[in-house]
């Protein structure tokens, strides 16, 4: 019983940050807006986006959270 006092809004909690975290996508777009190369948030540029997407720097970690969410 004691158990389910902290497992309970544990697992509410982690399911709510499971359903309103949006996938973000930086594009060449962002770059020329921020006026950065790809390598800044990138250690490598490739062509696949889900490569792109596992490849990022603390600094494209960091500019991911600030990105607001896509509708």
């Amino acid at each position: 019983m004691r158990a389910m006092k902290l497992v309970l809004p544990a697992a509410i909690l982690m399911a709510g940050f499971l359903v309103c975290t949006t996938a973000s996508y930086g594009t060449a777009a962002y770059a020329k807006k921020e006026k950065k190369v790809c390598t800044i948030c990138h250690t490598k540029v490739v062509a696949d986006k889900t490569e792109m997407a596992k490849n990022l720097t603390d600094a494209g970690t960091e500019y991911q959270k600030t990105l607001p969410p896509k509708k």
